[in-house]
């Protein structure tokens, strides 16, 4: 049985990068499926993180974790804080998302160090995680290289890969053509990734980065299914310019 987040046609959440527990409030209830405590580019350190998956878990919305890497003690780390699972960047390979996939389960069925921590209830329901690991703890690759590209069978095939979000301008720039997101050859390579999942039947995902609901309207019709609306950094950006703009000349 699978995390309930994958169970649902549609999931559309968002992506933390500053640590104030105002900011994961506010974002938990603003009905979003996930949330997203972004490592990768920002300072938040694994206290911080922690504080936010607490309250992310607490106002019933699945928080996840994209890590900085894809780095096994880290993982231990975010999932022990009580993540629902990892977005992993830059996963290129079969191997490489294997490895994630293991990081996140204790043995037999992966690498993960066993210890007890808040997922666990602090001891007190560590059989009841025991059984929630095995199926239930997500994990989202990030297809961001033209080398992922070209193994993205493998990497679909993968058991315990539950979708995947393109990071474009990662990508574009691995294609020699960076943030050039209307060049013929990049709109091709988008195409060929996504009918490769929905032949593999693997959940699509994308991270809108701007705010604009037309655009988020888009990507759903476009058949997204995993999708990260904007952050909290650009949403706090735009809502002040809006406000300035409209009464400047």
């Amino acid at each position: 049985m699978k995390h309930k987040l994958l169970n649902q046609k549609l999931t559309i959440g968002s992506w933390i990068t500053l640590a104030h527990p105002s900011i994961a409030e506010i974002m938990s209830r603003a009905n979003f499926d996930w949330l997203a405590v972004d490592l990768e580019h920002s300072v938040i350190t694994i206290r911080e993180a922690e504080e936010l998956i607490r309250i992310i878990s607490l106002s019933g919305v699945t928080p996840l974790v994209r890590l900085t890497s894809n780095n096994a003690n880290q993982i231990k780390r975010v999932m022990d804080a009580g993540a629902h699972g990892i977005i992993v960047p830059m996963v290129n390979s079969s191997e490489e998302a294997l490895k994630a996939v293991k990081s996140t389960r204790y043995a037999p069925h992966g690498i993960r160090g066993v210890g007890l921590a808040r997922a666990q209830g602090y001891g007190t329901s560590f059989e009841n995680y025991i059984s929630w690991q095995e199926d239930q703890a997500i994990v989202i690759v990030q297809i961001e290289s033209i080398d992922a590209v070209d193994n993205l069978e493998e990497i679909f095939s993968v058991d315990g890969v539950d979708g995947y979000i393109i990071g474009p301008y990662d990508l574009s720039g691995s294609m020699g053509i960076p943030g050039q997101f209307d060049n013929p050859e990049f709109i091709g390579v988008i195409e060929e990734i996504n009918k490769t999942a929905k032949k593999m039947k693997i959940t699509s995902g994308i991270h809108i980065i701007e705010p604009e609901p037309k655009e988020l309207k888009k990507r759903i019709e476009e058949g997204y299914r995993f999708i990260a609306y904007s952050l909290d950094i650009r949403m706090l950006d735009v809502s002040c310019r809006m406000g300035i703009d409209s009464i400047s000349d």
